[in-house]
């Protein structure tokens, strides 16, 4: 079961790289521990989100994809 997500990142309709700065600012104003879920629809940061998060030690929790819409939530440590 994933934790209560605490923020939710709305990055639809939205180009790279907006939905990477989005959520590096949501990143940078969580505390450890926080729940993370971004949204999107660009395909190409459904593949960068994850890459940075890995870069930064940020554990996935969770990374789907129906349709154009996708998801990845994660924990702020």
């Amino acid at each position: 079961m994933t934790p209560k997500v605490k923020t939710e990142v709305d990055c639809i309709s939205e180009n790279c790289p907006m939905p990477l700065v989005k959520t590096r600012e949501a990143i940078l104003r969580a505390e450890e521990g926080d729940v993370i879920r971004v949204k999107g629809t660009h395909p190409q940061s459904f593949e960068e989100i994850p890459m940075a998060l890995d870069a930064m030690g940020i554990e996935i929790l969770e990374k789907t994809k129906d349709g154009e819409l996708w998801t990845v939530t994660f924990v702020v440590s």
